[in-house]
């Protein structure tokens, strides 16, 4: 006799009448492969189906308390289980009976009384589907794991070119690597306080990083420079919005198409008074908005070789000031309703030499000309 795969196949069997149940026990038995658990109980059948996995259910219509066709209702509620075959064995008259079973998703039928020989047939081949659906089940976890896999070596990689095109602005830009960390992270709390999506405030975590990278095209003689900027440098300066887009614009990669979105808009104003095209209010990407405010926080509270780190409660006071003028009064409420977590940022990603202060003890001038 053909045996079916080595793998044990459970086999729930229901029926009322103990003669026709130990009949097909036995007959299950002997096809080798496959376990037979018989039930004469239809709600002790259901118990076990819904606490465990069956691989075949075969179940009479004619039962006292709950017929086949609730049974087959009940199981086919579980939508985890449309895969799962159902023999169920009637009269031969009851035509009716079947036109239901089938609505409810019986897969196949057996008519009273049984032959064992069309038993052992009907059992084997629908087993075998089982068999086969299983095997197909199990084939597409793997692929989609090795999906997973190839994904994840993907945003690797992108996430790496996105480190190494931030470090390249850091080393030539006297704002540190922990700026750009902080206002990343503040970034991404501002969208996360917006209600924005878990994927684009991961997005934009890394993205935002590449806001400065313009910066790359700017002379030494004016990004080094301690002093106040003329005239003409400072339109030099505001070249690096329009050089990072540039530098990004074209990547097939989502994010650096995000960073060169950010890159381009980081220094529009709400009022439309930004640069480098007089964008206003919700013109302005939302990203560029959103890092309008933390890129801004972030430099005012730390210290540069051109100006000393605000305290706190001045910084807070000029971003509720340009609330509607220079930023989006929706992304400065954002961050300031999330202190506790802008506090945690600054403390995880202090700069090294602590150039950033939380007190108001000495007096701050007025803001000097931003390179910002």
């Amino acid at each position: 006799m053909e045996r079916l795969p080595e793998r044990s196949m459970q086999v729930v069997v229901l029926d009322d009448t103990p003669l026709n149940l130990a009949l097909m026990r036995s007959l299950v038995d002997r096809l080798g492969g496959a376990r037979a658990l018989p039930f004469e109980a239809p709600r002790d059948a259901l118990a076990w189906c819904q606490g465990n996995e069956p691989d075949l259910i075969i179940l009479d219509y004619m039962m006292p308390e709950m017929d086949g066709l609730e049974f087959l209702r009940r199981i086919r509620a579980d939508r985890d289980r449309d895969s799962l075959p159902i023999l169920m064995v009637t009269a031969s008259h009851e035509r009716e009976v079947r036109y239901q079973a089938l609505d409810l998703g019986a897969n196949d039928f057996l008519t009273k009384p049984i032959d064992g020989h069309e038993f052992s047939a009907r059992v084997r081949n629908m087993l075998k589907l089982r068999e086969a659906h299983l095997a197909t089940q199990q084939r597409a976890e793997i692929l989609a794991a090795e999906v997973r896999k190839a994904t994840a070596a993907i945003v690797d990689r992108e996430q790496e070119t996105v480190t190494r095109l931030a470090r390249a602005a850091e080393f030539r830009d006297p704002e540190t690597g922990a700026h750009i960390q902080r206002m990343a992270h503040y970034s991404a709390l501002i969208a996360r306080q917006l209600g924005h999506s878990t994927a684009s405030v991961d997005a934009l975590l890394l993205a935002a990083p590449m806001h400065d990278v313009g910066k790359l095209g700017i002379p030494d003689t004016i990004l080094l420079k301690p002093g106040k900027l003329s005239t003409e440098e400072l339109a030099v300066m505001r070249r690096h919005s329009q050089i990072g887009y540039d530098i990004l614009k074209d990547s097939s990669s989502s994010i650096l198409r995000l960073g060169a979105t950010i890159a381009l808009t980081h220094h529009e104003k709400f009022d439309g008074s930004g640069y480098p095209n007089g964008l206003a209010g919700t013109d302005i990407p939302v990203e560029g908005r959103i890092v309008a405010v933390a890129d801004v926080f972030d430099a005012l509270t730390s210290a540069r070789p051109y100006k000393p780190a605000w305290p706190m409660s001045r910084a807070i006071a000029l971003l509720r000031d340009g609330r509607g003028r220079h930023f989006d009064g929706d992304c400065v409420d954002a961050l300031l309703h999330a202190w506790e977590a802008v506090l945690e940022i600054r403390v995880r990603f202090r700069d090294d030499d602590a150039g950033f202060r939380d007190d108001d003890e000495l007096g701050i001038p007025s803001p000097p000309e931003s390179r910002h």
